[in-house]
């Protein structure tokens, strides 16, 4: 069964390029729905331990797939991520998730099957369009998206807006996780060069507010798209945002 999908703006980048951040802040902006898909990554890192299991062994992450109950609200002014009914919200962001996601995600059939679950997420946004922002999204997950962005910015400044997100952590130990963060996740997705159509927004010179501008402005060139392929409600939506 084919899903019907909403006017999507997929949107990738490395960590600490600020994707969940400006994602959320557009979406809110423009009244569409959120979809952190590195969440559910986390959210299944955090199932597979919760259940015992070692990460790094494939196969026994694989069989938690089927108890995985995974939930997340895609209200960006109501975030929130439930594993059956505990909500996970904060756990999934704890520096422990962190050092285990990329064993988990790197698993093929974890990957197959998140993506239909994403792609189910989408399809059932209420919202006239959705804000989706993760690994792959703009070349595996949604590669037919209207906007697809590339956000980026230099090493020195992701690792400088980290740092100040994670009280008590010098810029250089934050830099060795991001540096290892990238590497772990490069062997699965290339996420560091805009595939061909991907718009490239980079926020090295920019503040939030001018990144989430600069986001918003590629999303109004692409309404000759929005008017073809969405209804009126959506492309009203674009047009009267501030």
């Amino acid at each position: 069964m084919s899903l019907v999908i909403p006017f999507v703006v997929a949107v990738d980048g490395p960590a600490g390029s600020g994707k969940s951040s400006v994602s959320k802040e557009v979406a809110r902006r423009l009244d569409f729905g959120f979809l952190d898909t590195g969440a559910a990554y986390r959210a299944l890192a955090w199932h597979v331990e919760a259940s015992g299991i070692d990460t790094d062994d494939a196969a026994s992450v694989i069989s938690c797939l089927e108890s995985f109950d995974y939930r997340i609200g895609t209200d960006p002014t109501g975030y929130s991520v439930h594993v059956g009914e505990v909500d996970v919200t904060e756990a999934i962001r704890d520096p422990q998730i962190s050092a285990v996601v990329s064993a988990v995600a790197r698993v093929p059939e974890v990957r197959r099957h998140l993506i239909e679950l994403f792609r189910s997420i989408m399809a059932a946004v209420e919202a006239p369009g959705i804000v989706v922002e993760g690994r792959d999204i703009t070349t595996v997950v949604a590669p037919d998206a209207p906007v697809r962005i590339l956000l980026t910015a230099s090493e020195a400044v992701r690792m400088s807006r980290r740092s100040a997100e994670l009280t008590g952590s010098s810029v250089e130990a934050v830099g060795e996780q991001l540096r290892k963060r990238d590497a772990a996740d490069s062997k699965v997705v290339d996420f560091m060069t805009a595939a061909d159509g991907v718009t490239t927004v980079d926020s090295t010179e920019l503040d939030f507010d001018q990144t989430v501008d600069a986001v918003i402005g590629v999303i109004r060139a692409a309404q000759p798209a929005l008017a073809q392929r969405h209804d009126a409600r959506g492309a009203q939506i674009s047009e009267e945002t501030p």
